[in-house]
């Protein structure tokens, strides 16, 4: 049994989340991955613990807290709209950029020139930003995550202060997943999509590579970095699930989807 939690966080500076790097742009996903919030929920709780048992606390969260995506938005209730819906709206109203150079005896190294993309803390209408999501809590969960919740600190560049955030509200008891039905019954917490709708998380494709697709978009290797028992964030790269990229849109059907860990979609059968 699940019980599901709305989450807002403000955000309070700018956020990096890691995708492509194009020319001497670092480009950053437009919303927040699961597993970026599973993992700085991790090092954060092991810290709080005094622990360096990074592994043992990360496996113990995977087996009682899900999470969804977190997407950016003006209202700290609710997604007003999502970065495929009007992309150039969308990244105009909450992507900023900052420029930056190596230095060498206090001068700019020739070609060294880059610019870092980032979600805003607030909107060019100068709107406070939120993150919405989901925790989902399996029965008999004894992990203080609503304590912890507010002191992560998510994405790139934490060491110059990016990545802050605060709890805008107590997490509350949702019915609904993003305006989707949830099924809180199931051995994996499970969602259903309408036909014509976007998922809203990576979804694995590999069922489907026999079959006709019931979902259309793009698809990417999902692979993440994974912080080991010496403490060092990134010392491996977990293995690469070739997903349908959130945005995809459900096609022919309604599906249902579990949720996995890492935040990861997988058709539910």
């Amino acid at each position: 049994m699940w019980t599901l939690y709305q989450v807002s966080l403000q955000v309070l500076s700018p956020i990096h989340i890691g995708w492509k790097k194009t020319s001497n742009l670092q480009q950053t996903r437009y919303y927040v991955p699961a597993k970026t919030i599973w993992g700085a929920l991790t090092a954060r709780i092991t810290r709080d613990q005094n622990s360096s048992d990074y592994k043992g606390i990360g496996e113990k969260i995977n087996g009682y807290l899900k999470f969804s995506y977190f997407y950016p938005s003006d209202n700290d209730s609710k997604v007003n709209e999502f970065p495929w819906e009007d992309n150039n709206r969308f990244t105009w109203k909450y992507i900023g950029s900052y420029q930056s150079a190596a230095l060498e005896n206090k001068t700019a190294v020739e070609g060294m020139l880059h610019e870092t993309e980032y979600i805003l803390p607030r909107t060019r209408e100068w709107q406070q930003v939120f993150l919405i999501g989901y925790v989902i809590e399996r029965s008999g969960c004894n992990i203080n995550w609503k304590t912890a919740l507010p002191k992560i600190q998510i994405g790139g560049e934490r060491g110059y202060g990016w990545g802050r955030v605060a709890i805008e509200k107590e997490p509350n008891e949702y019915n609904t997943f993003f305006d989707y039905e949830f099924d809180s019954s199931q051995i994996e917490p499970v969602v259903k999509v309408p036909n014509d709708n976007f998922i809203l998380a990576h979804a694995c494709a590999e069922q489907q590579e026999k079959s006709e697709p019931q979902i259309e978009g793009n698809i990417e290797p999902f692979v993440g970095r994974i912080t080991t028992d010496n403490g060092k964030f990134g010392d491996q790269f977990s293995k690469a699930s070739i997903c349908w990229v959130p945005g995809s849109r459900v096609v022919k059907s309604d599906m249902n989807f579990k949720i996995l860990e890492y935040g990861l979609w997988s058709v539910k059968k």
